[in-house]
């Protein structure tokens, strides 16, 4: 091509400005003779000084990943961003590569060179002393809402739910729960909006499924229902989970799974498990499968009416239960072989125990 003479790279944006790269296959200065290559970036849009970090990376294309890379970035920013004063400026290599090395090298291929860029434009932003100290307080919205339910106010849609009716508002619903927006707002929206029947619920649990949507925190189990036994308040966990999960609360799902991982025990765990598996609840399932397993919970919990329920319920679990005591076992197995180094081996390569006179 000569020297002088580049071939351009299309123009692309970042950080708000317009960049292209120049590639000069004889080299930009006639002093190096077309002996290297060169190769910059230029700022292709309007611009006074703009602050900015490159790198250019000359790709090898031959599989071996051994590219030759020229980097701004890892640099203090006090001394690393290059300053571009005006539209045209460049940075780069005069002499980035030896022509003759390039021409024989894994960097082309039929003829062709793969290059890439990275910038980084960085913007000053100075932050002076404050002159006011503001205590802000916490977000309350929560509570706003919660008192529009305690209100009755402007409500227009009701749930009878086991006999049970709870007054609510649509709009509350629908920005809560896409399934509450299909339900109230969409085209398959319910035709009778004053009153909507809930199956498959147990009314305590909706009202604390509607607790929630408006106040954001898991309901206190015994200001709201008198349930005072961490067994009652395990299985109104157990059931709010189900319901987050059918009306797709993902927040509310993860408190209560985070409840529930907190809670287990014998008479709870296996009921627990099997809502785990059906729910997609990894970790719940991962801290049930765990407790069972320990050779002092086992028998225990298997004795439980939850442990039948798992079995009809989810067999898949039984399988994946086995592999935990499994390994258990192992553990058990290793710890006892450690433990019993003092014995002594019989004419059959039996172990025997020392007696002692």
């Amino acid at each position: 091509m000569g020297i002088g003479k580049y071939v351009a790279s299309d123009t692309f944006y970042i950080g708000g400005y317009a960049w292209a790269i120049y590639f000069y296959p004889d080299g930009k200065s006639s002093e190096d003779n077309a002996s290297y290559v060169s190769l910059f970036i230029a700022l292709a849009s309007e611009g006074t000084d703009v602050r900015a970090l490159f790198e250019l990376t000359l790709m090898d294309q031959s599989g071996k990943e051994r590219h030759k890379v020229h980097s701004h970035f890892g640099r203090a920013l006090e001394s690393g961003p290059y300053t571009l004063k005006y539209r045209g400026s460049m940075w780069g290599y005069k002499r980035f590569y030896k022509r003759t090395q390039l021409e024989s090298s894994d960097f082309l291929k039929d003829d062709t060179l793969l290059i890439r860029c990275c910038v980084g434009v960085v913007k000053s932003h100075t932050e002076g002393p404050k002159t006011y100290t503001i205590a802000l307080p916490p977000s309350n919205i929560g509570q706003h809402f919660g008192k529009l339910l305690e209100s009755g106010k402007g409500t227009d849609v009701n749930f009878e739910v086991d006999g049970e009716i709870y007054a609510s508002h649509k709009i509350v619903l629908a920005a809560r729960s896409p399934v509450f927006r299909a339900q109230l707002f969409g085209p398959m929206k319910d035709q009778n909006t004053q009153c909507i029947k809930v199956e498959d619920m147990e009314a305590p649990v909706f009202k604390a499924l509607i607790h929630f949507i408006y106040w954001d925190v898991l309901p206190d189990m015994e200001e709201l229902f008198g349930l005072n036994s961490q067994w009652a308040a395990t299985l109104m966990a157990q059931h709010l989970l189900a319901a987050a999960d059918r009306y797709a609360l993902e927040r509310l799902r993860l408190l209560c799974e985070a409840r529930l991982c907190e809670d287990v025990a014998i008479n709870t765990v296996a009921t627990t498990l099997a809502l785990a598996e059906q729910h997609q609840c990894i970790q719940l399932k991962s801290v049930c499968l765990k407790f069972i397993a320990l050779p002092e919970n086992l028998k225990a919990v298997m004795q439980t009416d939850g442990f039948e329920y798992l079995k009809e319920s989810c067999p898949p679990v039984i399988t994946e239960l086995l592999q935990y005591v499994a390994k258990n076992g192992e553990h058990s197995a290793i710890a006892c072989t450690h433990g019993n180094d003092n014995l002594d081996g019989d004419m059959n390569g039996r172990r025997v125990k020392q007696r002692t006179h």
